[in-house]
């Protein structure tokens, strides 16, 4: 099998009969160095300024996915497996997360450290991504953009899987260049094992991966007549082992696109408007991109004798695989409105990857964008948030007036493993569904039928009724004024279930069956995303 060796640094305009671009050399005491000494010199100052721009929010609050994931973790090795089969999700982070809380611990700080530890782990890949790819050029432009990439700095204050995404989508991605590509076919099982690691994290993976399989497709029709029947037999094997090594989860895959509820962000998805500047930091972000990219990719396209250049075909691929994946997302989304920008992190990998190897083959234009780009992505403030939630506050202000088995009720059912994070042990819990029995995680399971079914008075009669005289009922319910951003199915229902329940509860103190003790939050600290109040109540 022949292989095809990248074409190191030249013009992007060779053979258009235009000019060159004016180059950007480092400094000469740089060029004179060891390079070793460079590289490991960059690479630190890379970690150090991702550290800096990395930390800065990561001691706040946590919200009801971190708590989940948090809930889950706790479990036992086969209880994890459980929680994501019910929950809607894959158990690959959980399972680490599992060990990792074991080790050191569930305090906050403590759990987004391994999220951290991934979106480090980015950056030294990234440079060996980008110097396999086009050398050195390559090697600090890749670097650089995952050291200052606005997803890796939001996701690596949090307890969430996308860190991991975004290191497998790198490390896959890569694989696929080098394999498919530039036909270094060593690399085909680093593609098979990042890509089922990145499905066995998170389901949505398989955007990334509808997008590998358009770009592959392009690879095919841009390769030597020669080279296809090999190409096509590479894919089949690829696809065949990644099918085979997924099949254990397989079932829960199908049980979970069949009947999991899922809510996320309680707004109107609007896709087309705001991907893929989320992946990569906004608008602006997103128009240097395309100038460098237009710039990259354009002379392969417009140059006959360079169109099916490997340096041209890998920009092409990468391109295909978000694109592509951005449009199955859209169908998606068409079908049942449950897409956000987190669940194309992989596909941000591709995206990024593609605007390092554009900025290094761009010269000064490139250099300047990046530099711009850093200006617009360097705040980590615009992405990262160090309050997504006030559930502390309510449990800081109520927590020590409830006692053992008073109960806990939810009326934002994926809410209550945040309130089990910051509220006492030793209570019986519940939301709108009925009892909990196990607060740390959600059971996504067919959950807006379920809470369509349960109705409200009787549900919480039962509740009350088992009460003895002293004994409390914590309310947990989210601030649901935007109404606007209460309008699918499942969150428009819970909106409708927690004013349901404050009105029976307001009856129940009207007919003294209940007494109303207190109430929680004394303020609101500008929670981003949805804030809970909470009413403390009595039996007589």
């Amino acid at each position: 099998m022949s292989t095809t060796t990248p074409s190191r640094p030249r013009s992007i305009t060779d053979g258009l009969g235009l000019p060159p671009l004016r180059d950007v050399q480092p400094p000469g005491i740089i060029r004179r160095a060891p390079r070793a000494l460079v590289a490991g010199g960059l690479l630190a100052l890379l970690l150090l300024i991702s550290w800096y721009i990395r930390t800065k929010q990561i001691n706040g609050t946590i919200w009801f996915q971190e708590a989940t994931a948090i809930g889950i973790a706790t479990r036992s090795f086969g209880g994890v497996l459980h929680a994501s089969y019910v929950g809607g999700s894959a158990p690959l982070y959980y399972l680490l997360l599992h060990f990792w809380v074991g080790a050191v611990g569930d305090g906050i700080l403590a759990v987004r450290w391994l999220s951290l530890i991934f979106a480090f782990a980015c950056i030294p890949v990234a440079g060996w991504a980008g110097w396999s790819l086009n050398g050195e050029r390559g090697a600090f432009y890749a670097s650089v953009f995952f050291a200052f990439s606005s997803m890796l700095t939001q996701y690596s204050a949090q307890a969430q899987p996308y860190t991991l995404l975004i290191l497998l989508g790198l490390v896959a991605s890569t694989a696929f260049l080098h394999g498919f590509v530039y036909r270094r076919r060593r690399y085909l099982w680093l593609f098979v094992a990042a890509m089922e690691a990145a499905l066995y994290t998170q389901g949505s993976a398989g955007l990334d991966l509808f997008g590998v399989m358009c770009a592959f497709a392009v690879v095919v029709w841009c390769a030597p007549a020669t080279e296809r029947r090999a190409l096509l037999r590479d894919g089949l094997i690829c696809g065949a082992a990644l099918f085979v090594l997924f099949i254990p989860w397989l079932p829960a895959t199908i049980d979970q696109i069949a009947h999991a509820t899922y809510p996320w962000h309680y707004t109107t998805l609007m896709t087309t408007h705001y991907l893929p500047s989320d992946l990569v930091g906004g608008e602006r972000v997103d128009a240097d991109l395309l100038v460098i990219g237009t710039l990259a990719v354009g002379p392969y396209l417009l140059s006959r004798s360079r169109r099916r250049d490997p340096d041209g075909v890998a920009l092409y691929a990468l391109v295909v695989i978000t694109f592509g994946a951005l449009a199955c997302g859209l169908i998606a989304n068409a079908a049942a409105p449950t897409m956000v920008a987190r669940y194309y992190a992989t596909v941000a990998s591709a995206l990024l990857l593609f605007g390092a190897l554009a900025a290094s083959r761009t010269k000064i234009v490139g250099f300047v964008a990046t530099v711009l780009m850093l200006v617009m992505v360097a705040d980590p403030a615009a992405f990262a948030t160090s309050h997504p939630s006030n559930m502390n506050e309510v449990a800081a202000q109520l927590g020590g007036r409830l006692h053992q088995n008073d109960i806990v009720v939810s009326a934002q059912p994926e809410q209550a493993p945040l309130a089990w994070y910051y509220l006492p042990t030793g209570l019986r819990w519940a939301t709108t569904l009925g009892p909990v029995r196990d607060p740390r995680y959600m059971d996504w399971d067919d959950a807006r039928l379920r809470l369509e079914r349960a109705a409200p008075a009787p549900t919480l009669g039962r509740l009350v009724a088992s009460l003895r005289p002293g004994q409390q009922l914590l309310f947990i319910r989210p601030l649901t004024e935007g109404a606007q951003n209460w309008k699918s199915p499942w969150a428009s229902l819970v909106r409708l279930r927690a004013a349901q329940w404050g009105q029976l509860l307001s009856d129940d103190v009207a007919g003294g069956t209940l007494t109303q003790v207190a109430s929680a939050p004394v303020n609101y600290p500008g929670d981003c995303c949805i804030a809970s109040s909470a009413v403390l109540y009595r039996k007589p």
